[in-house]
């Protein structure tokens, strides 16, 4: 029985998977103009699948003949001369067709009695273009965990130079070479010497650009759904889902499988075969919950780099609007990572699902250095209806926020003012309720929350006080904000950062009717 796959390569008669014809149109057109190229994606984000089915594509042309290889698990000591790693590649190249292609296998096997070094490496690979006759197709996937090797990078260049002598038509060699991995092989930051010096390295200049977009569509998301529902009989509407997947993951490969995999497996009934509309919602709150790879490796890279860690507080909590530079090299790895991704020449992250991991994980760095076993009990902020009691959130906050943060008052809420909110926020409605953050840019940094708790939906704005003029602004803005979700009342935490109390605006607590709309207004 089909399932969706969340760990290695997707196969189509064994999980449900989007239909990425047009991805693999897209790469097999750089293959049939001889291209070199490199497929550098974060982790999970399909790029063995897409290897694989290129390999299946490919395998049914008569005039190519792919092979797809990894180095991975063959160990350090193959790095360290060029007679092992010539001798090693061939063995790999020779168990690729083993099983499909014996003389093929055997022809290989004998090569490796003949070299001791790339030139001879060389030569082999022009006899065996020579020997096969077809447009061979070399494949080398997770490429990174080669490439911090000089060794490696010299086998690349070795490559390279082939390349351009087949072009002068003076050698043979492979038609086209693709390499997968996280890293963009020509902006490696490589470490050779011993005494820990880097440098940049560029052997594979002659790639060109890969600008296929490898994160799915909502039409490419309601193929897979499409699959789904017809193996499985499921009745769902792929419209609205397709949609929401897209919303939460911004297309992201591995977190839209993800989500479905939890509705599916945890959620769903077994005795009624439907999505309801409540079971994303849901699949978001226990996959934000769960600990996986993806959002291991994610928090991991943010912690690694103290820069980029920064960079990332300043996009996700204070609402900076970067401007997109690839030149950046803070910019770069986050996109490398998967962290960031470039929206209209701006920096930002690359769904809604990291932006709350990253929320969470940044709101319990606070939480777990404040004393608020007296404060944010959940019984205390119940209405008898089971509904939360907002007002009654944010008035208590403020008392929180008197009593503790007095004394430092000025740097402290401009920092740290509103994550401690999502700190003081979190046990209260964890278990029953949702928390989606966020941050609206330009000069008054708006930082919206978005609550679900037993069904209702609560709208609260954060901000910085910016002056009466903004203020006013702001208000309308989160007027036209609540009628994009039908409700009535919203909720304002102004964190005031006036020293002098005497301003006849600066209340402490305020309700504003404006239009049909009841704005509550708390400032801390």
């Amino acid at each position: 029985m089909k399932k969706f796959n969340v760990t290695g390569t997707c196969i189509p008669e064994k999980h449900y998977m989007v239909d990425v014809s047009d991805k693999l149109n897209s790469i097999l057109k750089l293959v049939d103009n001889e291209e070199y190229f490199i497929i550098n994606r974060p982790r999970q984000y399909g790029k063995t699948t897409t290897l694989y089915l290129l390999t299946e594509k490919l395998s049914s042309m008569k005039e190519y003949l792919p092979i797809k290889i990894s180095f991975e698990g063959i160990g350090d000591l193959v790095f360290e001369k060029e007679q092992e790693f010539s001798k090693a590649f061939l063995q790999i190249l020779a168990d690729y067709f083993l099983i499909n292609d014996e003389k093929i296998s055997e022809y290989l096997e004998e090569q490796k009695d003949h070299v001791e070094n790339f030139i001879d490496l060389s030569r082999v690979i022009t006899k065996f273009i020579m020997k096969i006759k077809r447009k061979i197709v070399l494949m080398i996937d997770e490429v990174d965990k080669s490439s911090n090797n000089q060794l490696f990078l010299s086998f690349l260049g070795m490559l390279r130079n082939k390349y351009l002598l087949r072009n002068e038509g003076r050698d043979y060699t492979f038609y086209s070479v693709i390499l997968a991995g996280v890293h963009d092989v020509k902006t490696l930051k490589l470490k050779i010497r011993d005494n820990e010096e880097h440098k940049y390295n560029s052997p594979w200049n002659i790639a060109s650009d890969f600008d296929v977009d490898m994160s799915f569509s909502i039409d490419e998301i309601k193929t897979m759904l499409n699959d789904y529902t017809e193996n499985k009989k499921v009745d769902l509407d792929k419209e609205y889902f397709a949609e929401k997947l897209y919303f939460y993951t911004s297309g992201y490969p591995f977190l839209v499988s993800k989500l479905c995999k939890i509705i599916d497996e945890k959620i769903m009934p077994k005795d009624n075969l439907k999505w309801e509309k409540a079971y994303l919602e849901i699949a978001v709150k226990e996959i934000l919950k769960e600990s996986n790879t993806n959002f291991d490796s994610l928090i991991g890279n943010i912690e690694n780099n103290k820069e980029l860690q920064e960079l990332v507080r300043k996009i996700v909590l204070d609402g900076y609007e970067i401007t997109y530079n690839q030149d950046n090299p803070l910019i770069t790895m986050g996109i490398i990572y998967g962290i960031f991704k470039n929206s209209n020449d701006k920096v930002k992250i690359n769904n809604r699902l990291y932006e709350q991991r990253i929320y969470n994980y940044m709101t319990s760095l606070i939480e777990t250095n404040l004393k608020l076993e007296f404060h944010n009990k959940k019984e205390m902020y119940l209405n008898l209806d089971g509904s939360l009691n907002i007002k009654k959130i944010l008035i208590k906050f403020q008392e929180f926020m008197k009593h503790e943060y007095s004394r430092r008052r000025d740097p402290f809420l401009e920092e740290d003012g509103r994550l401690v909110f999502l700190a003081f926020l979190a046990p209260i409605i964890n278990g029953t309720g949702f928390a989606f953050k966020e941050v609206k840019g330009g000069e008054e940094k708006r930082f919206d929350i978005v609550i679900t708790y037993n069904k209702k939906m609560y709208i609260l704005e954060l901000k910085i006080w910016r002056g009466q003029e903004y203020h006013k602004k702001g208000l309308i803005q989160l007027g036209k904000y609540l009628d994009q979700y039908g409700l009535k009342e919203g909720y304002l935490l102004i964190f005031d950062l006036r020293k002098s109390k005497n301003f006849t605006e600066n209340k402490e607590e305020n309700s504003i009717d404006l239009a049909d709309k009841k704005i509550v207004e708390v400032y801390c």
